[in-house]
């Protein structure tokens, strides 16, 4: 697509937890085995009357400036999965939050971690469709709300955060190939239960995150190998072509399989996700805007990105980086 990411900004609430807390509120656990193997040391909290809608205002803000205009905003999308309302539409809030102009067409996708490569096949459509030349691609997650403090599994992985990135029109194709799918018959491992319209299986806890952790380590190692050697068959590229792999943070297990499932260079690999956690849809675009920050990520490299997890749901695409460096 000729389309390329102009910026990114990013929002993590200033309440942490870390593995202290963690043992106050759960003296069994054997903290230092779990920051072993999920890597993770410290994870952002929303306040609890702080929504998705509300850091991803102030994500957006940050976006703003002489060189970014809101009337030149044409199209607001929005990833999350833990919007405000049932309805109304999230992105319809924040394009009232954000002050952007009425003709700015905005709307949400609920999608996990794979949802800002979702959200980039779909912003890079429009603009290739000559629907916009610019518009925002926002990710907003509080996963921490459906948590329940004594879950093992969930609590010492997930952060809250919200991301925003600057797609724009270009004259030279920055974007893609894609590969995206779908699996839904793992739907039920990934799962907030009873908390819509459908009454699950009461032997998972209502309105609570559940995680079957070891199906979902299963599925990944099937999809995100197919999902990377998908793009290379796609794109003519081999291992040499790429400058830089950034995947969904999803730990330091998840990190460690992947690296060694495809047997790549681990200096390749950029990896943030000790001193954040998972941040859900915002873990990829919060980490290239950190390889930007660490010199790890330059104008005119490759860049692979690759996004997995509920739904059973994924997606990567490469991206020649064309960004504020």
């Amino acid at each position: 697509m000729k389309v390329t990411i102009k910026a990114i900004e990013y929002y993590l609430p200033p309440k942490t937890e870390d593995g202290h807390l963690l043992r106050e509120d759960n003296p069994e656990w054997r903290i230092e085995d779990i920051e072993q193997k999920t890597g993770v040391l410290i994870r952002h909290i929303s306040d609890p009357e702080q929504t998705a809608t509300d850091m991803a205002a102030i994500a957006g803000e940050k976006i703003f400036g002489p060189e970014v205009r809101k009337k030149d905003i044409e199209f607001l999308i929005l990833v999350t999965q833990s919007p405000d309302y049932v309805l109304p539409t999230s992105a319809c809030i924040l394009q009232d939050r954000l002050a952007l102009r009425k003709s700015c067409l905005a709307f949400d996708v609920n999608l996990g971690c794979s949802g800002f490569i979702y959200g980039l096949a779909i912003g890079g459509s429009l603009i290739e469709a000559g629907l916009a030349e610019k518009g925002l691609l926002i990710c907003s997650d509080t996963y921490s709300k459906y948590i329940d403090r004594l879950d093992r599994t969930c609590r010492p992985i997930f952060s809250d955060a919200a991301s925003v990135t600057l797609l724009e029109s270009s004259k030279d194709h920055h974007l893609g190939p894609f590969e995206l799918g779908t699996d839904g018959s793992g739907f039920r491992n990934l799962i907030v239960a009873s908390s819509r319209t459908r009454v699950a299986d009461q032997v998972l806890p209502a309105g609570k995150l559940y995680m079957n952790g070891s199906a979902i380590f299963m599925f990944t190692m099937d999809a995100v190998p197919k999902c990377v050697n998908a793009l290379f068959e796609k794109s003519g590229k081999t291992m040499d072509d790429i400058d830089l792999f950034i995947f969904h943070q999803a730990s330091k297990l998840v990190m460690d399989s992947i690296i060694r499932r495809l047997d790549l260079p681990e200096e390749k690999v950029f990896i943030n996700y000790q001193r954040i956690g998972n941040t859900v849809s915002s873990s990829v675009p919060i980490a290239l805007s950190d390889a930007v920050e660490k010199k790890r990520l330059k104008n005119d490299d490759l860049v692979m990105i690759v996004g997995f997890g509920v739904g059973y749901s994924w997606g990567g695409c490469l991206l020649r980086w064309d960004g504020i460096t």
